[in-house]
């Protein structure tokens, strides 16, 4: 079976506000078109998406054919632009299609799922949600009566169905004013299953839904994570540098480079999170340069290729193992350090620090170990 998704995004979206249409504008620095579009790309059963643009959006149109996507043009009305994107489609043959606003970014591969699995039975599917709220009717600001809610459903997208039988509706319905492909549908006698809708499926409309759909989008993001270990022995010094903060002593941490174990721990636990090694890998203690650099040089390159590669910090967790300094005095400091080399917030940041009960090199004051935890997240 071959299944194609057709993504409507030629409307103009006013009253979500802004200089430029709701599907151009951005959550988390992409475009509310462009995360629907991730949704749709990451189900392995989709096998083709075409878009609908609004017409004279030229550039856009090119950019999106040139990776990949079939793209038409939108008319006056949804339901016409519906049509143009089925009929842009039918030369691809799919057997059943996915019709979905642009506006939807936070629609889930489960959703996706159900829809596509109703399919096997049906010609049609939608998702919905009950009708939980009470329903009034209103006058000048009163209440002027109710309405039985029993069997009323909120409709939401994408709504799938037989790929020749809704291309037929669309060209026979005539007008275009259907307000969604289910009314098509309907008026062409195709049965429509209802499938289980999402509350988190939301339809940005209005200026306060980006910052939902954002709280959405992030909970949904890919994470990543990585562990950080490192030990530094004591030598002659007067101090210790720990997570970028100079700390007074009686003897100093040995090493290639400062020695800073806390934060080689932290590079150390991002690069695991990328898949990318550790820090002899990236900057060789064989290399002379390196010899007594600061640390902060390391940690800068872990992030800035974390960056690179499409990721942002989610949240830093460095423990220190020692008997001797005291940490705590200190640790607000560090998370402070951390936090400016890494050009990220301080609450995404812990610094804290244990003792090993006396037992092992650290235990008996040889020298520091540390651990590290860090989450990265998809941007």
């Amino acid at each position: 079976m071959r299944i194609a998704a057709l993504i409507v995004a030629a409307g103009r979206g006013t009253r979500a506000g802004g200089s430029v249409a709701k599907q151009w504008q951005t959550i988390a620095g992409i475009s509310v078109l462009d995360h629907t579009l991730k949704a749709f790309d990451a189900n392995p059963k989709i096998d083709r998406i075409a878009l609908v643009l609004s017409p004279g959006e030229t550039e856009k149109a090119d950019r999106y054919r040139n990776a990949g996507y079939i793209v038409a043009m939108g008319g006056s009305e949804r339901s016409i632009s519906v049509r143009n994107g089925l009929e842009a489609l039918a030369s691809f043959e799919p057997d059943k299609v996915l019709i979905h606003d642009a506006a939807r970014p936070c629609v889930s591969s489960a959703l996706i799922e159900r829809v596509i699995y109703a399919l096997e039975t049906h010609e049609g599917a939608a998702p919905a949600l009950p009708v939980i709220d009470a329903l009034w009717t209103g006058q000048e600001g009163l209440v002027s009566g109710t309405r039985d809610r029993t069997d009323l459903y909120r409709a939401q997208t994408p709504q799938g169905f037989s790929f020749c039988r809704i291309l037929e509706a669309h060209k026979s319905h005539g007008d275009g004013t259907a307000p969604d492909d289910v009314t098509v549908a309907r008026a062409a006698n195709i049965d429509v299953a209802i499938v289980a809708g999402d509350d988190e499926n939301l339809k940005v409309t209005m200026p306060q839904d980006f910052e939902k759909a954002a709280k959405i989008l992030g909970a949904q993001r890919m994470v990543r994570l990585g562990n950080g270990f490192d030990v530094h022995r004591f030598g002659p010094g007067d101090h210790v540098t720990l997570c970028g903060v100079r700390v007074p002593h009686d003897r100093s941490l040995q090493g290639h480079s400062d020695a800073d174990v806390g934060m080689h721990a932290i590079t150390d636990a991002i690069y695991g999170a990328l898949a990318k090694g550790d820090i002899g890998q990236h900057f060789p203690p064989s290399d002379p340069q390196w010899k007594g650099a600061s640390s902060d040089i390391f940690l800068r390159h872990a992030v800035e290729l974390a960056g690179k590669l499409g990721w942002a910090i989610g949240n830093v967790d460095c423990t220190l193992i020692c008997e001797q300094p005291k940490i705590g005095p200190h640790a607000e400091d560090m998370r402070n350090a951390l936090a400016r080399i890494m050009d990220t917030s301080l609450d995404v940041v812990s610094v804290k620090a244990t003792t090993s009960e006396q037992l092992g090199f650290t235990g008996r004051g040889e020298g520091i170990a540390a651990m590290a935890t860090a989450t990265l997240v998809a941007k």
